[in-house]
């Protein structure tokens, strides 16, 4: 069964998109997006595990990967 929550390759500007159950949540520039998109999605973030691969399909890189950041 594929994870639910899929957060997409960065993109060449930043940003990952960030889906649930194919529905966009919007685009991630780091992980306190991504739980705040869980957290209105409705997931308890208290008990969120970023790392369970049953959950969450990280494409294109760990959640420590975000592309190019302004400035360097």
């Amino acid at each position: 069964m594929a994870a639910p929550i899929v957060v997409y390759p960065p993109a060449p500007g930043g940003g990952r998109k960030v889906t649930a159950h194919g529905e966009t949540l919007g685009v991630a520039y780091g992980l306190v997006d991504v739980i705040e998109f869980l957290r209105r999605a409705g997931l308890d973030i208290a008990t969120l595990d970023l790392y369970d691969e049953d959950l969450i399909d990280w494409r294109g890189g760990s959640p420590e990967v975000w592309g190019p950041r302004a400035g360097g």
